[in-house]
């Protein structure tokens, strides 16, 4: 199953509450205030601040 990207509208992040950009080819939505990726699973983002992936400074795959 796909990721709608039509829910980018309504979606923030859970920490921040910021704007939470898309990464296709990761299946991930990025916060890069708070360095924090949250993974897509079966079209459905995980927005749990315990499952995310914390980024690297020097990460380039969230850009």
């Amino acid at each position: 199953m796909a990721f709608d990207t039509k829910l980018m509208e309504i979606l923030a992040c859970p920490v921040c509450k910021g704007k939470l950009e898309y990464n296709k080819e990761a299946q991930e939505l990025i916060c890069n205030f708070d360095r924090l990726a949250y993974s897509i699973e079966k079209g459905i983002p995980v927005l749990l601040e315990a499952e995310a992936r914390k980024i690297d400074t020097t990460d380039t795959s969230a850009s």
